[in-house]
């Protein structure tokens, strides 16, 4: 577990399943998925083994605020040079912030200095609001934008990570 501290009592922190700061999330996310499509939603967020968000292949981040979590998001393997992001949550008392933008744009830093080339992930159909966040975080949908995503099912996005990461080689005690 690391930690890097940022002005304004933001704190990312690289953390495990298992660490009771990630329940919270787990928690809000599941009842949040079973309210948007009807079904519990706890065993897919289950679904994967926990190490498969360890290092050296994955991580489970956690934006903290003085102490406490608010925002957060995991990455796995999906192949040898893609990270799939997985379980980005921001906590309903602190939406509209931007602060899902900036987990993502952690993960994708940590990924790249990994040495992942390419980002996939799916959300959902109901979540208009991840399908928002991934278009303006220069995601490229890999469905049909036009059709209606009931229609689709899982929305899958994909990004190329280009160049050196900032703080990868020059600062590397900033791979939280």
């Amino acid at each position: 577990m690391t930690s890097v501290a940022e002005p304004g009592g933001l704190t990312w922190l690289s953390t495990s399943v298992s660490d009771p700061r990630v329940l919270p999330m787990l928690r809000e996310l599941g009842h949040e998925y079973s309210t948007r499509y009807g079904k519990d939603a706890h065993g897919e967020l289950a679904r994967y083994p926990a190490e498969e968000f360890d290092p050296p292949h994955g991580v489970l981040l956690l934006l903290l605020e003085h102490g406490e979590p608010i925002s957060g998001g995991a990455f796995r393997r999906y192949d040898a040079g893609t990270a799939e992001l997985k379980r980005i949550w921001t906590h309903s008392a602190h939406r509209r912030r931007g602060l899902a933008k900036r987990v993502v744009a952690e993960l994708e830093r940590i990924a790249a200095v990994r040495g992942y080339r390419r980002v996939y992930l799916t959300t959902g159909p109901r979540q208009p609001e991840a399908r928002g966040l991934y278009l303006t975080a220069g995601y490229t949908p890999l469905f049909d934008t036009g059709a209606d995503p009931e229609s689709i099912g899982p929305l899958p996005f994909e990004k190329h990570l280009t160049g050196r990461p900032a703080g990868s080689l020059d600062s590397p005690e900033r791979e939280v």
